[in-house]
C-alpha cells in the first residue's frame, strides 16, 4: 500500500522562487505525495505550476527602510501566519519547504508556530534575506552552491548542497550532445533576461552581433526575448544590421531553444545558472547589479571559474566587448564544445530527487491518503477556484 505525505512549499512571486518549487512539487507527486502551493498574487500567475498542486495566494508583507512601510508590513506578516496556520490544520502537512521571497516567511513563522518541521532552499549564491532570518529555527537548509555568501558557519551541520531544481525538459538536455558547429554551419544564439526580460540586452546585443566578422555574422540565427517595450526597437536593430532573429516576450518552449543554442547570451539569475549547468551550454553572462546583495555576480563565479561561461559587469556590457568575448569562443578550434562541457560539470542534475530526499527525510508520520483526502484544505483560504488547483485522489 502507497503511504501518501501532504507537504507544503512556500514561495516567493518570481520564476526564480518558483521554478525549483514546481520542480521539487512535481518530484514529490511523481513519489504519491500531494501537495500544496504557497505564494502571492504574482506568483500565482506564474505559469509551469503543476496541475495537482493547489495554489494558496497569502499576503505579501514587504518592510523596507522607509518607516512607512513597517506598521503595514508587519500586519500582513501576522495575517499570513494566522492564514498559513489555518491551511496546516486543515492540511496537516508532514514538512513545510520555503524557497525565499516574502511570501515564504509568514508561511515558515506559520509552520515554526505549529511545531512542523520546516526546510528552506537557497537557489542564489547569497543567502536571500528571508533564508536569513529562519535559518537559526529551520530544521535544514539546502544550497544550490558549495560556498554560500551570508550563510553563517554555526549552521554547518544542517547544510545540505542538493543544487538548484530544474525541469525534467532541461534534463532531458543533459543525455543529449552539444550541437555541431562546423565551417558553414549557421550559429545559434539565444539571449534571454530572465522572466522580466533585460533592456540591456535588447540595446546592445544587436549592435554586438552586428560587430562579429562577416564569415560569422552571416550564419548567424538569433532568438531573443525582450520586454514587450523594447521589442519593436529590437526587431528594427536586427533588420538594419540583416540578422534574422526570431523575438518574443516569452518563450514557452525554452527548454526547446536551449537544445539547439551555441551559446547562450543572459542575465545570471539561479534558475538560469541551473539550466544552462543542466543542459552544457556556454554562456555570456551580464549580472543584474541591482539584484539584492548582488547575488548574480556571485552566481556566475562557479560557471566562470570552470571555464564553462565569461561573465561581463554591465557597466564594461559594450556592443564591442561583447562581440570580442563571441570571437573568443566562436573561432578557436574547439573552444565551445570544451566550454560546453565545462558548463555540464558545474550542473547537478540530481537536484530535484535529493531534495525530495531530503524533504522526505524530515516530518510527521506518514499520512495515508484514504484518512486525509486531498480535498480537505479546500477553503482554508479565500482562494479563487481559479487559483486553488486541486490535488488529484
Amino acid at each position: 500500500m502507497t503511504i501518501s505525505r501532504h507537504y507544503v512549499l512556500a514561495a516567493g512571486g518570481t520564476g526564480g522562487h518558483l521554478i525549483p518549487a514546481f520542480a521539487l512539487g512535481q518530484e514529490l507527486i511523481h513519489r504519491g505525495h500531494h501537495v500544496a502551493l504557497i505564494t502571492d498574487e504574482r506568483g500565482a500567475k506564474i505559469p509551469g505550476c503543476p496541475d495537482k498542486i493547489a495554489t494558496h495566494m497569502l499576503p505579501a508583507g514587504r518592510i523596507t527602510k522607509k518607516p512607512g512601510s513597517w506598521l503595514p508590513g508587519l500586519r500582513a506578516i501576522a495575517e499570513g501566519r494566522s492564514m498559513s496556520r489555518r491551511l496546516y490544520q486543515n492540511f496537516a502537512p508532514s514538512a513545510v519547504i520555503g524557497f525565499g521571497g516574502y511570501p515564504a516567511f509568514p508561511a515558515l513563522l506559520g509552520a515554526f508556530a505549529e511545531k512542523i518541521p520546516t526546510i528552506i532552499h537557497e537557489q542564489n549564491a547569497v543567502l536571500g534575506r528571508v533564508n536569513r532570518f529562519t535559518a537559526r529555527q529551520v530544521n535544514a537548509i539546502a544550497t544550490s552552491y558549495p560556498d554560500v555568501l551570508r550563510l553563517s558557519p554555526r549552521y554547518a551541520s544542517k547544510v545540505h548542497l542538493v543544487g538548484n531544481p530544474v525541469r525534467e525538459e532541461v534534463l532531458i538536455l543533459r543525455d543529449q550532445p552539444y550541437p555541431p558547429f562546423l565551417a558553414e554551419d549557421v550559429f545559434h544564439v539565444l539571449v534571454t533576461g530572465g522572466s522580466q526580460g533585460a533592456t540591456v540586452l535588447s540595446d546592445i546585443v544587436p549592435d554586438g552581433l552586428s560587430l562579429l566578422p562577416l564569415d560569422l555574422r552571416r550564419r548567424l540565427q538569433v532568438t531573443q526575448q525582450c520586454r514587450a517595450e523594447d521589442i519593436e526597437a529590437v526587431r528594427a536593430a536586427y533588420a538594419a544590421h540583416n540578422i534574422p532573429a526570431e523575438l518574443a516576450t516569452y518563450l514557452p518552449d525554452m527548454p526547446q531553444r536551449l537544445g539547439w543554442a551555441h551559446i547562450v547570451i543572459s542575465r545570471a539569475g539561479a534558475s538560469t545558472i541551473a539550466e544552462l549547468t543542466c543542459a552544457g551550454r556556454p554562456a555570456i553572462l551580464v549580472p543584474l547589479p541591482s539584484a539584492t546583495d548582488d547575488h548574480q555576480s556571485y552566481n556566475v563565479k562557479e560557471m566562470v571559474q570552470a571555464g564553462g561561461a565569461r561573465a561581463i559587469a554591465q557597466p564594461a556590457f559594450t556592443a564591442a566587448a561583447l562581440a570580442k568575448q563571441i570571437e573568443k569562443i566562436a573561432f578557436e578550434a574547439g573552444a565551445l564544445e570544451n566550454a560546453a562541457k565545462a558548463a555540464k560539470n558545474c550542473g547537478r542534475p540530481n537536484a530535484v530527487a535529493d531534495l525530495a530526499d531530503l524533504v522526505e527525510s524530515f516530518g510527521r508520520a506518514p499520512i495515508m491518503h484514504n484518512i486525509t483526502s486531498p480535498s480537505d484544505h479546500r477553503g482554508a483560504f479565500n482562494t479563487s477556484p481559479a487559483l486553488a488547483r486541486e490535488n488529484a485522489a
